[in-house]
């Protein structure tokens, strides 16, 4: 990590964000000439899917990337949350230590993306938590040998789950996917023209054998006196209820864009717009990643690598990836035809289901408002600890709202650091 001498530092480009779009464009932009520093609130390089660093990588690629970022001349933040706009080329983090201003002249944002909840009766018990939660957890220590688990939700998360919970000797009870039969079956058909996603698939198949894998079915409550007990899920208009430990559930992804969006950079559909340099609506600003399309690793690095060679006025080597990039983001449309969420997700809640579990706000409370903002004013719904990210997805699904406006702190901060902002203001 680097020293606190060098925190105040302009960088040439600056990287938001460790995971494996962040690490390809911190090492294009440093391969480049670029002084170049990367923020991250883990302790370590490598996001959620490459968890723990080097020396916990999971794959030949993984470990690839980390010596690669591990040679390159990269000034490391470890541990720090960006959590406010001082100026146009001037961020305010925060570590546990203290608040951190970080210059830049140009900024990558490679911000991920988060598992989305839907709430159903039950989904707030000890025990229901979401995949990659669950998957975190355990890579922390949590021991789940002997554990039953049911997997549920949608996207390809699940298997990737499934598969990592086994080696960690859970019992996998059940795997549940929300798409249809039809639609999974003709992704799986269509991974023969992406030869990387073929095998991966293959291979996850093979560990994955002898476990129950469901289509067309989803949870719809979950119970137990004090901590979770059974799941009941739903298929066909039948219901079944299965004993378990763990409810792993997620629906697919949600772009973290909150940082593009205090920072003005247009949003399409959800995600950050950008061009063929992944450079965003402001200019100076790139992002890749799942902030502009769920596609991935493989697309996340080629974006990767092209944001940090185009921040460093790289392009001739920006442009060499175009074609790969076409390539990866046939996959990224292909992932959200198969995955949309049914209609029949929207009504899981039951009136007194809570919505937003910071401020107990019920599904009932949130019904007698017309947008995002009302229900906000009145019911404190997105005002609690995660600042809306699990319940403003919700809401966005159920009700058809967006939140109008983003504003900092982006994270909870401490009154130290946003009196640091103030002043630098004065």
């Amino acid at each position: 990590m680097a020293g606190p001498e060098n925190f105040d530092t302009k960088f040439d480009v600056l990287v938001i964000g460790a995971g494996p779009a962040g690490i390809a464009a911190a090492c294009a932009a440093s391969e480049s000439g670029a002084r170049v520093g990367i923020v991250d609130d883990n302790p370590a390089a490598g996001g959620q899917i490459w968890r723990g660093g080097a020396e916990h990588s999971p794959s030949t690629e993984a470990s690839r990337w980390h010596g690669r970022l591990a040679s390159a001349n990269v000034s490391f933040i470890y541990g720090a949350k960006v959590v406010a706009r001082e100026s146009a080329d001037v961020l305010v983090a925060e570590t546990w230590e203290r608040p951190l201003r970080l210059k830049f002249a140009k900024l990558v944002m490679a911000t991920g993306a988060r598992e989305r909840f839907l709430p159903f009766p039950g989904w707030t018990l000890p025990g229901v938590m979401g995949g990659g939660g669950l998957q975190a957890l355990v890579k922390s220590g949590l021991s789940v040998s002997g554990k039953r688990v049911v997997i549920a939700g949608s996207g390809p998360l699940l298997l990737a789950v499934a598969e990592y919970l086994r080696r960690a000797g859970a019992e996998i009870i059940l795997i549940a996917e929300q798409a249809p039969a039809s639609r999974v079956r003709g992704f799986a058909a269509r991974l023969f023209f992406h030869p990387s996603k073929f095998w991966q698939a293959i291979r996850l198949k093979r560990s994955l054998g002898g476990i129950p894998y469901r289509f067309g079915m989803w949870p719809v409550a979950a119970g137990g006196a004090e901590k979770l007990e059974w799941v009941e899920l739903v298929s066909n208009g039948k219901k079944i209820r299965v004993a378990c430990d763990y409810l792993a559930c997620g629906f697919h992804l949600v772009p973290n864009v909150e940082l593009a969006e205090l920072l003005e950079c247009e949003i399409e559909d959800g995600f950050v717009r950008v061009n063929e340099m992944q450079e965003t609506s402001v200019a100076g600003i790139y992002c890749a990643g799942e902030p502009v399309g769920i596609g991935g690793v493989e697309a996340a690095l080629v974006e990767g690598q092209i944001a940090g060679f185009a921040a460093a006025g790289n392009l001739g080597k920006a442009r060499g990836l175009f074609s790969e990039r076409a390539a990866a983001r046939k996959f990224t449309g292909l992932l959200a035809r198969t995955f949309a969420l049914r209609d029949e997700l929207r009504s899981l809640a039951e009136p007194e289901t809570l919505v937003c579990r910071c401020e107990d706000v019920s599904h009932a409370r949130l019904a007698k408002y017309s947008d995002w903002r009302s229900a906000k004013l009145q019911t404190r719904c997105g005002m609690g600890a995660c600042q809306g990210r699990v319940c403003g997805a919700a809401v966005e699904f159920i009700f058809g709202w967006r939140a109008e406006s983003v504003r900092p702190p982006i994270f909870p901060a401490r009154v130290e650091s946003l009196m640091s902002l103030a002043n630098a203001e004065e």
